[in-house]
């Protein structure tokens, strides 16, 4: 049965598969005891207990579309040296084990495909787990809102999901993906080589017919915050900005 408001209570959820990424990042696809609908944006808290009772508890963006169902979702996790959380994923987890979480969570940082548009995305390493799940969103449901996207990395090997991004930017069909690399030192045709900066973000926002109706931004706290002041220095009111931050 798929309830109509989230649960909130925690289940258990089984890894059916795990895909590499990058080097420091993989999916992780849960099969849930529990389905429940989610929206494009949302997260879930993963809680994992130690066997003398100690808890750890993360949240954690969902990466699929709302369109895969409601019995499954991908958590896409970066190994954090020194986490709680993320290192057992990594080293530990395996097809077949079982987790506890709950959700879905989050009503601010969410894109629904008859929000008005355009629509800018900017997302900073993991950040661009929320943001995935939208684009797959407006793939999945066809809807032609123009959609761009500046995606931060520090090198073309980290660019998570990179494969999928440079074929819905090959469609052509309103969805704009542009690259920028942080610490590589190969260039690249058509990639930045530099952090976002406001001429970057004028660049970007010059691929859509308008200017955004909603920004959706995240990443780290520093990220976020540079990101943020360069899109409203190209002329977007802040009340249009949506920010999801995580790290320290």
């Amino acid at each position: 049965m798929v309830n109509a408001a989230p649960p909130l209570r925690w289940q258990t959820a089984t890894i059916e598969k795990i895909v590499p990424q990058t080097p420091r990042v993989s999916s992780f696809f849960l099969k849930l005891s529990e389905p429940f609908t989610t929206k494009a944006g949302q997260h879930v808290d993963v809680r994992l207990t130690a066997p003398d009772g100690y808890q750890a508890q993360r949240g954690y963006s969902m990466a699929q579309a709302p369109e895969s169902g409601p019995d499954r979702i991908e958590l896409c996790i970066e190994e954090l040296e020194g986490g709680e959380v993320s290192p057992f994923f990594h080293m530990v987890a395996a097809a077949g084990d079982e987790i506890e979480l709950r959700g879905p969570l989050g009503g601010h940082f969410i894109w629904r495909i008859d929000d008005p548009g355009p629509i800018l995305l900017i997302g900073g390493g993991s950040g661009i787990v929320p943001l995935m799940s939208m684009a797959r969103h407006r793939a999945a449901s066809g809807v032609p809102v123009p959609m761009a996207m500046l995606y931060s990395a520090r090198n073309w090997s980290e660019v998570i999901f990179r494969d999928e991004l440079l074929e819905l930017n090959g469609k052509r069909d309103g969805f704009d993906c542009v690259f920028t690399l942080t610490r590589d030192v190969e260039k690249r045709d058509g990639v930045h080589a530099r952090r976002i900066d406001s001429a970057m973000v004028m660049e970007t926002l010059m691929r859509l017919p308008a200017l955004p109706a909603h920004v959706y931004i995240c990443g780290s706290n520093a990220f976020v915050g540079a990101a943020s002041g360069a899109v409203m220095a190209a002329g977007v009111a802040e009340g249009a900005i949506r920010t999801e931050r995580y790290g320290g």
